[in-house]
């Protein structure tokens, strides 16, 4: 398995604390059967600014670590970059980067809304060939509110990650209950850990594919390991159309 979300490097933002920390993660990463991380500090978020140069550094120093105890696993570079005003500008002065020098760029969005100017600003990352996954759409309030916000950036070209722990319910069972919507609608094309520690938001890959597969068929766990394959390999992924029809629940719980 392959993780395209992580915050496993020591120490650079409100991910592993320290070294030892980091360890616990990736002894964790590897009983889950993940072979390949990205790690994606926090970037540009009005708290952490880990630009991409200082990232490559600490993915270098961890993986030498990581190596020397005999641990298994590959750490990728990366960055979870905040939207944020200059953000063309900085990927154009190889501030801001994308996943592994792929394609393939992770971007946060404020928990409450949509920042804006977001269409235009998927517009001039694809006019880069540049392709924008909006990490954990599930958690951001305005798209909870109305998902066809997030069916226009995906119809423009970004794609969208839903995070492992919103899957497996430890968000609410209303968020858990969208991200599965989103996985059988087409509005979700990766999922990822979003690991910050080893306890309270831990690697939970393997469990997300495992309850996906249940309630969603091993169709959708294939495509979304595919698609974090072809990060790695900076391959064009290809998508169905997204779809939105309000589930009961959602109907429900809007008219409350």
């Amino acid at each position: 398995m392959i993780d395209i979300h992580s915050h496993i490097l020591p120490g650079i933002d409100d991910g592993a604390i320290d070294l030892e920390k980091s360890l616990e993660m990736a002894r964790q990463a590897v009983r889950q059967g993940i072979q390949k991380v990205i790690a994606t500090p926090h970037h540009e978020n009005g708290r952490f600014s880990n630009e991409t140069e200082f990232v490559k550094e600490r993915v270098k120093a961890f993986q030498q670590e990581l190596d020397n105890r005999n641990i298994p696993l590959s750490i990728h570079t990366g960055q979870e970059i905040r939207v944020y005003r200059r953000l063309i500008e900085d990927i154009e002065a190889n501030k801001s980067s994308t996943l592994h020098k792929s394609r393939y760029i992770l971007l946060e969005f404020p928990s409450d809304r949509i920042p804006s100017g977001m269409k235009d600003m998927v517009h001039e990352l694809r006019l880069l060939n540049l392709v924008p996954i909006i990490a954990h759409p599930e958690r951001n309030s305005e798209i909870y509110e109305n998902p066809t916000k997030l069916i226009e950036l995906v119809n423009l070209g970004a794609l969208s990650q839903i995070t492992a722990h919103s899957l497996l319910g430890d968000f609410g069972k209303q968020i858990q209950q969208i991200s599965l919507d989103m996985c059988n609608n087409h509005l979700a094309h990766f999922v990822a850990s979003d690991a910050h520690n080893s306890t309270t938001r831990a690697f939970a890959l393997a469990e997300a594919y495992e309850l996906l597969q249940k309630r969603l068929g091993t169709d959708i766990v294939d495509s979304f390991q595919n698609h974090a394959n072809s990060i790695i390999h900076d391959l064009p992924i290809e998508t169905y159309e997204p779809v939105w029809t309000k589930p009961k629940w959602f109907q429900f719980w809007k008219s409350k």
